[in-house]
C-alpha cells in the first residue's frame, strides 16, 4: 500500500508572511521565536524551526467539512516557508520522534478508527488503517497537544507507479 504524508499548503499562509505584529494580530496570528528545537513544528515543512526562527501561531480549520468531525486547533506555520512538504512512504523526522494521534476517516468525513502510538509506529498504523477500504485519508495530531499535524493520503495508481 502506497500513500503520502503532506503538510499544509504554503499559499494559505504566505499572505501572513512579513506582516507587523499589529496587521497579524488582526487575523488572529501571533509570531514566535523558537526558543528550542524540537518544540515548535512547522505545518507546512513538517520540519522542527530552528532555535531563533521566526513561525506564526495561528488557528487552522483542518476538517472545514460540514460534519460532527469539522475541527480546528492551533498550529505553528514558518514564516517564509517556501514548499509544502510531500513524503511519499516515508515518515518525517518531525513526526517519527513525536506521541501521535491518528485518525482514520471515509469519504464522507465519519471518523472509522483511531489510536494514539508513538510517531516511530506511524508507517504500520498508516498501512493498518488503509487496510480497510472504507478509509479514504488520515489526519495526523500532536497527542499531547492536541495540534494538526499532517495529513495521509493513499497513493494514486500513478503516484505508486512513479516510486
Amino acid at each position: 500500500m502506497s500513500w503520502r504524508i503532506t503538510g499544509l499548503p504554503q499559499e494559505r499562509f504566505a499572505h501572513l508572511f512579513g506582516l507587523s505584529d499589529d496587521a497579524l494580530a488582526a487575523h488572529g496570528v501571533v509570531r514566535v521565536n523558537a526558543a528550542s528545537k524540537p518544540g515548535y513544528p512547522c505545518r507546512v515543512t513538517l520540519e522542527d524551526a530552528e532555535a531563533g526562527e521566526s513561525l506564526l501561531l495561528l488557528n487552522y480549520e483542518h476538517l472545514p467539512e460540514e460534519t460532527p468531525y469539522r475541527s480546528r486547533h492551533a498550529i505553528f506555520v514558518r514564516e517564509g516557508a517556501e514548499a509544502t512538504a510531500e513524503f511519499a512512504d516515508e515518515v518525517p523526522e518531525q513526526l517519527a520522534t513525536r506521541l501521535l494521534s491518528v485518525r482514520a476517516f471515509d469519504g464522507r468525513h465519519m471518523m472509522t478508527d483511531a489510536d494514539v502510538i508513538e510517531g516511530v509506529e506511524l508507517a504500520r498504523l498508516i498501512d493498518r488503517f488503509f487496510a480497510d477500504p472504507a478509509v479514504a485519508y488520515l489526519h495526523v495530531h500532536n497527542a499531547r497537544r492536541g495540534c494538526f499535524a499532517a495529513r495521509v493520503d493513499r497513493a494514486t495508481l500513478s503516484e505508486a507507479a512513479a516510486s
